[in-house]
């Protein structure tokens, strides 16, 4: 009889479950941008949003929550109703970088979300000034060796996947290279552009016009791949073996989000990206989406929690 009872039970909970999955959405659903607007992070929900609000019979919107590194948005996220209604548009940053600069980190994000879909990577590459006498990564690091401490790469801030790139070309080639940070990357290529600067580590859909003209030389990417809208450019590894850095954009809802609404968001989202007019949007902005399922982002920031800790320990960098 007791068994009887607990399947009953197992039974009753399992109806419910997909009872509340077939009802979602009943109301607006929420994807917060843990960033200001005109961001990836920008480009990417809102064409997802588009097509999410047709899919689910529901206005999807975009809210920006903006502060703090994306932390700002990100423990709001954390801290919201598990029921589907509030999505985060997280990144490598918000996910497996920020945690290793904050004592009293607001969230765990690991512990504090449900994963859905890594949804895109942003392709972040090397350039070069034509000022410089060299045309690939090999040539650079020949160079860096013979000029210790002479050549000086840009990045968007200090602890962002731009600035860690560089620390890892640092530290796996044995060269001498100093970081300049940048509040944001605009005045960062305005300088690489005019020569204040001689190297950066800049995302694709920053500098991908500059490429195209001739006013920066590109060496590699910093993925594990080349970068299939520019196949020419080399990846850092074939030259560096073991480099790679990872930069991406992810949905997540806040941890306890029920498994059938996670089947779902996780759908439709992914047949969003695979859209051809979503990938038309996203793909001349460096973005290749990726669409995976919840286990591979969530085995995604794990490794890269533990990467990012150990290159950021190494390096023994510290943000203000």
């Amino acid at each position: 009889m007791q068994g009887l009872r607990c399947a009953l039970l197992a039974l009753a909970v399992a109806v419910s479950h997909a009872a509340f999955g077939q009802a979602y959405p009943v109301k607006p659903v929420k994807i917060v941008v843990p960033y200001p607007p005109g961001a990836s992070t920008d480009t990417v929900a809102r064409a997802v949003a588009q097509k999410l609000s047709d899919s689910l019979g529901q206005q999807v919107f975009v809210e920006n929550r903006a502060g703090a590194s994306g932390n700002i948005g990100s423990d709001y996220v954390a801290k919201s109703a598990p029921d589907g209604y509030t999505i985060l548009m997280a990144t490598d940053a918000t996910h497996t970088t920020n945690v290793h600069f904050g004592k009293n980190f607001p969230y765990d994000p690991v512990k504090d979300f449900t994963p859905i879909t890594a949804a895109a990577g942003n392709i972040i590459v090397l350039v070069a000034h034509p000022s410089v006498p060299v045309t690939s990564v090999k040539e650079l690091i020949e160079y860096a060796k013979k000029n210790p401490g002479r050549l000086s790469y840009a990045s968007s801030g200090t602890g962002s996947p731009h600035h860690l790139s560089g620390e890892l070309l640092r530290q796996l080639a044995g060269i001498d290279i100093v970081h300049v940070p940048y509040k944001g990357g605009g005045q960062a290529i305005t300088d690489l552009l005019g020569g204040q600067v001689p190297l950066m580590f800049s995302s694709m859909v920053t500098v991908a016009p500059h490429i195209k003209t001739g006013k920066v030389r590109a060496l590699g990417v910093v993925e594990a791949q080349r970068y299939p809208a520019m196949p020419d450019i080399p990846t850092i590894a074939e030259t560096l073996p073991g480099f790679e850095i990872n930069s991406w954009l992810g949905f997540l809802a806040p941890a306890g989000l029920p498994p059938p609404i996670q089947t779902r968001l996780q759908a439709e989202i992914v047949k969003a990206l695979n859209a051809p007019d979503v990938r038309a949007r996203l793909e001349p902005a460096g973005l290749v989406v990726i669409g995976s399922t919840p286990g591979e982002l969530a085995t995604m920031i794990k490794t890269d929690l533990d990467k990012r800790g150990r290159l950021i320990k190494a390096a023994g960098i510290q943000t203000d």
